[in-house]
């Protein structure tokens, strides 16, 4: 059933009031972005998220849907070691959102607020008439910006979780399954959950040289690191193919939306592991560039891609 309150500017208004942290400052204008704390670095990140590209309405409840927006994008901020101050919120509705739909994508958004403790800052409501779009902007401040461009020769690169789970949750979507709250595939993809936290503590070790956040998939994003850090990358021997060795389980080359920190670092694994309390994943070398921003372990050049927002 299609509700005009869901089309109603000021009845969305007054449901972010609501619902959001800082939501009740939703009255201006303009918001004010909180000033960064002293010696820090003041950063931005912004996402789309479109029907029929990042989600489908029919596979991802709203709820979840709502989580994840914000996530994506703290997940950025974290993997360039900073700590979140706030977001504003783009929302382009087409007539078949309905209230019922529309607040509980905005209850999932001001839980998962609550729970990383950012608030709304500002944003903006359109109507569409080409789909749902969601799109969030996210800023934060770092002690040390930890950016692509600083892996050495030598550096191991680390993931901080498995990869692959986001993919075999979209694979089951595709097969029928939906979600039932327990799935941790289904999870992965619907309501994924960064390690946030970890990028700071990695961005205050000075032997951690670089770090991104693995979305679009080891065959997208890793040649975007070499690029930036004028390097070329050696996947390890264990990273093989683009299929999954198992349920849930694996590393897919190709499958993005893993939320993970990617990070080269100069400093034994053990050594990592013991001072963030928590166990990695070597996935490769780094090594001096070389023809091919990426290579496989025998050599060969990476032909595999990961996700592309532009393909039809």
């Amino acid at each position: 059933m299609m509700l005009d309150v869901a089309h109603d500017e000021s009845r969305i208004l007054d449901r972010l009031r609501r619902v959001l942290p800082g939501g009740e400052a939703l009255t201006d204008d303009c918001g004010a972005i909180p000033q960064a704390p002293q010696g820090s670095t003041l950063l931005v990140t912004t996402d789309v998220m479109q029907e029929g590209v990042h989600f489908r309405l029919d596979w991802h409840p709203p709820r979840l849907l709502g989580r994840k927006l914000l996530a994506v994008n703290l997940s950025d901020l974290d993997a360039s070691g900073a700590a979140p101050l706030g977001y504003t919120l783009t929302l382009a509705l087409p007539p078949e959102v309905d209230q019922d739909w529309l607040w509980a994508f905005l209850d999932g958004l001001g839980e998962a607020s609550r729970q990383w403790q950012v608030p709304v800052l500002g944003g903006d409501t359109v109507g569409s008439r080409t789909g749902l779009s969601l799109g969030l902007t996210a800023f934060g401040a770092a002690t040390r910006w930890l950016t692509r461009s600083g892996l050495e020769p030598g550096d191991t690169l680390f993931v901080d979780a498995p990869l692959g789970r986001s993919a075999a949750g979209q694979a089951k979507l595709a097969a029928g399954l939906r979600w039932d709250g327990e799935d941790p595939d289904l999870k992965a993809h619907l309501d994924p959950s960064p390690n946030l936290g970890l990028g700071p503590r990695l961005a205050a070790l000075p032997g951690v040289h670089a770090c991104m956040d693995l979305s679009d998939g080891l065959a997208e994003d890793l040649p975007r690191l070499a690029d930036a850090s004028a390097v070329s990358l050696r996947i390890a021997e264990s990273i093989q193919g683009t299929a999954l060795a198992g349920p849930g389980g694996g590393i897919l080359l190709a499958a993005g939306e893993d939320y993970a920190r990617c990070f080269g670092a100069g400093l034994p694994q053990a050594a990592l592991e013991r001072i963030l309390g928590l166990p990695l994943h070597p996935i490769g070398t780094v090594e001096g560039r070389g023809p091919a921003a990426v290579i496989h372990y025998d050599g060969s050049p990476l032909r595999v891609r990961g996700f592309d927002h532009f393909a039809p």
